[in-house]
């Protein structure tokens, strides 16, 4: 289901929010090290380097809010599970009254070789489920995504099972250096601008 509100209009109480940052990813133990989560591991690290917690609850997802780079942003962890990611996210561009070109959703990519990043100004889901949830929700495909390479699976692997499944020894340490330029690409962003940051690290 589609909501229909506006995403543009009187501020609220929330307080100010200038860019919304999503990660997705499922949440609970069980899929903490996941490369399905990939997105939240990018936004823990952003709010780890920049001493912001996620220690708020509302609209179904963890927040972490704060400055960085000079601009008041709110971190955000969907905890509705992977494909229903647009719940949390619509509801909370709508509280905070976020310009959907301030909305920067993260998120792993079966399509990109591993630790390869992709930044995009908008666009359709490339069939991730928990993107194509917050297209949904928010009612436009006009938000930027940097995406993150998982790489597919070898043999008869699902994409399904793989993205389900822990990174190897040998991918972790590619994805550690992904993580940590992920995290520059975003800080760019609030600094210089999405287009510059999209120069610089596609």
């Amino acid at each position: 289901m589609r909501l229909s509100f506006p995403l543009f209009g009187r501020p609220r109480p929330g307080g100010t929010v200038e860019w919304m940052i999503v990660g997705l990813g499922n949440p609970g133990t069980r899929y903490t090290h996941n490369r399905h989560n990939a997105g939240f591991h990018i936004v823990d690290r952003l709010a780890k380097e920049a001493s912001l917690h996620f220690d708020e609850r509302q609209s179904h997802a963890l927040l972490a809010r704060g400055t960085i780079e000079g601009v008041r942003v709110a971190l955000v962890k969907p905890q509705t599970y992977m494909n229903l990611s647009g719940k949390a996210v619509g509801a909370l561009v709508r509280f905070y009254n976020v310009p959907i070109d301030h909305l920067l959703v993260v998120c792993d990519d079966l399509d990109l070789p591993l630790g390869r990043l992709r930044l995009r100004l908008k666009g359709g889901s490339g069939g991730h489920r928990g993107l194509s949830s917050v297209i949904e929700y928010v009612g436009s495909q006009e938000f930027p995504r940097l995406r993150i390479g998982i790489g597919r699976p070898n043999g008869t692997m699902s994409p399904e099972a793989y993205v389900l499944q822990d990174f190897d020894t040998v991918q972790q340490p590619i994805m550690e250096q992904a993580y940590a330029r992920a995290v520059e690409a975003i800080r760019t962003t609030l600094r210089e601008g999405f287009q510059v940051a999209m120069n610089r690290f596609n």
